[in-house]
């Protein structure tokens, strides 16, 4: 029993480390912006994470190879995530605050029943349109004043829905290849594709401006602890967290980030959430809560529907 609980424990705080590695990629990275581009901190990060994930890879001594008729899978996968989504992602919190762009990429799961139901015919429950319209109302508390005026940059908004839009898509390339392949070989392949697709933009848009800067320590910090910990450390730590205790209740943990990100940018970049971000910021994570909820039960009546049969 005491075995048990220090397993829970340990699964419970690896969990908690990734929530807030990736509540705290949104500081590293609007601290990397001021020297560098979006795209050359894109391609930087990637191509650091990939390097670490191919010495542990091999360290572990893992063999698991990509049948050639999913590249295509694998290809697509790779270009709405990380590709679009780090765009996303990236040039939004560049053009808003770390805050805002965290409430509104952890709507992903609110928006996953309607690409379930598009994608795949998964009925949608009352609570999932519910929680989605919840959370929707959130995100534009946050955003927007009394007077319907925008309070955070139009383009920064729009880029960071195009980060949600291509997360979901994304999901349904990684149900198909999450039948065959580890998470660590999916992560993997995608870092390095996904760098392989920055190449060209980078060398376009950001080669030049990035040979003469002279970045600090500080930026260089950033750009590892980014690699690393949010690229690297964090998919591990939660991925570990999926296979013990489950992909909802690992979710509930994620719903946190956000509130990492506001506490981490008041301490490190000085930003100051007034009440309408913060009433925002928690009615977002409430409508996310009732859709996880509401799986977490229907998983259950499945158990036990099962169990009954048996």
């Amino acid at each position: 029993m005491v075995r048990f609980q220090q397993h829970k424990l340990y699964i419970y705080t690896l969990v908690s480390l990734a929530v807030i590695f990736w509540g705290m990629s949104y500081i590293w990275t609007k601290i990397a912006f001021e020297y560098y581009q979006p795209i050359t901190v894109m391609l930087i990060r990637l191509t650091i994470s990939t390097t670490l994930m191919a010495i542990i890879f091999r360290a572990r001594k893992l063999t698991e190879r990509i049948d050639p008729k999913d590249y295509k899978a694998f290809i697509l996968l790779s270009l709405f995530s990380p590709f679009f989504y780090f765009i996303g992602e990236n040039f939004g919190v560049y053009h808003v605050s770390p805050t805002v762009a965290a409430v509104i990429v952890a709507t992903i799961p609110v928006f996953s029943p309607i690409l379930g139901y598009l994608a795949f015919r998964e009925k949608i429950s009352a609570i999932n349109v519910i929680g989605f319209l919840v959370s929707f109302f959130g995100v534009i508390v946050m955003v927007m004043d009394g007077d319907m005026r925008f309070t955070a940059a139009p383009i920064g908004i729009f880029f960071l829905f195009f980060a949600v839009f291509s997360a979901l898509v994304n999901i349904i390339f990684l149900k198909k290849l999450a039948v065959k392949y580890s998470s660590f070989t999916i992560i993997l392949v995608q870092n390095f594709l996904g760098g392989l697709f920055f190449i060209p933009v980078f060398l376009v848009m950001d080669a030049q401006d990035f040979l003469q800067i002279r970045p600090s320590w500080e930026a260089i910090a950033s750009l590892v602890a980014l690699a690393v910990f949010g690229s690297t450390l964090a998919f591990m730590f939660y991925t570990s967290g999926v296979r013990a205790i489950g992909i909802a209740r690992t979710a509930i943990f994620a719903n946190l980030i956000p509130v990492v990100t506001a506490i981490t940018s008041f301490i490190f970049l000085g930003e100051l959430i007034d009440l309408g971000r913060i009433i925002g910021m928690f009615i977002v994570i409430s409508g996310l809560l009732m859709t996880q909820v509401s799986g977490l039960r229907r998983r259950r009546r499945l158990l036990e529907t099962h169990a009954s049969k048996n």
